[in-house]
């Protein structure tokens, strides 16, 4: 079982999207808990007025809104009972048992699922805390429930099933409303999951589901009001299609309510910075990895996704990391500056100068004279050396520093004799 969990400002939002699927004939309403009337006695105002009558206890809170995916095994066969004692399982050991709740079964994937919505405000207006909810609570009752009820176990491929894949834009009509489904579905898994600090790192994630998050030109009424659309893209990467605005997306991904999390998401990746740096290094040092091309390939087998930024002329003045493993952003100045755009290609074309000079220095003529293979051996030896980042740092020692400490020797030479 993978449990998925979305936290937003809109329990409203939340519910009309379940009561959208069921008017759409692919979701069933299967169960309640702590309402006062029995489940098929809820109409669409007895469902949204405790919930809102919760959250108007605590006004300070203004993420009050849970909407929990419960994602199945297509093995596992679960009639409606099963599911509903799947639910209140799950709401109870992540400590939500007390809260009014509401179970939709889905039928539009090719999994099983449900979806429950709720809130964390209690009915004294004590707040139930939301951080790590889903890497803790969550996980733990995820697996008691699959050793319970004899689920198949959620292992690293399963999850990564129930992972949404880029947009098909040629399947999409636009300006329908396949469109704005299409761009919801991704936005609902990359902005509660992905840790970004500009809206330029969240574009590198969501070009790779053929998506961007759109600004408008300076000029423009979009851009001069902080508004936001969202738009799609082809396979060159090219808007297509007319742009969504952000107000009228399910949990209204507005420019305010995702710059609003760049501050926590900037101190929450700080921990996976180490990571990225070090992959980044360890490439550079290995000889198959000199040029830029090669350097992406290669942080793609460790999941970190490099994202170039260019201009009209093709030329490359931004660099972002995506590292998948720890759903994190970061552009290349953050890491620091030997990591930025211009200092990646140094490095690279570095990397390359030496290599080829060595190439050269190996493939070239040398007569059989003792003197001049001894000679030969050494300059080969001296790249070699020169390959190494520490005899890089001492290669680029001033020249001043490196005639005091010749100096300093001599004089200690001479002292011992």
């Amino acid at each position: 079982m993978v449990a998925i969990i979305h936290n937003s400002n809109s329990l409203r939002n939340a519910l009309h999207y379940n009561e959208n699927k069921v008017r759409q004939k692919v979701a069933q309403f299967i169960h309640s808990g702590n309402y006062p009337k029995d489940t098929e006695m809820l109409g669409f105002t007895d469902k949204i007025n405790l919930l809102e009558h919760h959250a108007s206890l605590n006004r300070k809170t203004k993420v009050n809104s849970v909407h929990i995916s419960l994602n199945f095994d297509p093995s596992d066969k679960l009639d409606k009972e099963i599911l509903k004692d799947i639910a209140d399982t799950y709401i109870h050991n992540i400590g939500f048992g007390e809260q009014p709740y509401l179970v939709y079964q889905h039928n539009d994937a090719g999994h099983p699922h449900i979806h429950i919505v709720t809130t964390n405000i209690k009915n004294n207006g004590n707040r139930i805390s939301l951080h790590n909810l889903a890497r803790n609570q969550s996980m733990q009752a995820s697996k008691e429930i699959e050793k319970e009820f004899a689920l198949t176990k959620a292992g690293m491929k399963q999850s990564l099933e129930y992972e949404i894949k880029p947009v098909e834009v040629l399947r999409v009509h636009y300006g329908k409303s396949e469109t704005r489904r299409a761009i919801t579905t991704v936005l609902n898994y990359v902005l509660p999951t992905y840790k970004y600090g500009s809206l330029a790192e969240l574009n590198a994630v969501l070009q790779q589901y053929n998506i961007i998050a759109d600004r408008g030109s300076d000029g423009s009424r979009v851009y001069a009001n902080n508004g936001l659309v969202y738009r799609m893209l082809d396979a060159d990467k090219n808007k297509v299609g007319i742009p969504i605005k952000a107000s009228i997306i399910y949990n209204k991904p507005t420019l305010k309510s995702i710059e609003a999390n760049f501050e926590k998401n900037i101190a929450e990746r700080v921990r996976y910075r180490q990571r990225v740096m070090n992959a980044i290094d360890q490439s550079l040092m290995n000889a198959e990895n000199r040029s830029l091309a090669a350097l992406m390939k290669a942080l793609q087998k460790e999941n970190i996704r490099v994202v170039l930024r260019q201009n009209d002329q093709r030329i490359i003045y931004g660099i972002t990391y995506v590292d998948h493993k720890n759903k994190c952003v970061f552009n290349g100045s953050h890491l620091g500056k030997q990591y930025s755009a211009n200092a990646i290609q140094q490095r690279c074309s570095s990397q390359q100068s030496i290599a080829q000079k060595q190439f050269e220095l190996r493939q070239s003529p040398i007569p059989e004279s003792k003197g001049n293979l001894n000679l030969a051996d050494s300059a080969i030896k001296l790249l070699d050396e020169l390959m190494q980042p520490e005899k890089n740092q001492l290669a680029n020692e001033p020249a001043e520093q490196q005639k005091f400490k010749k100096r300093r020797k001599r004089k200690q030479q001479q002292q011992i004799n």
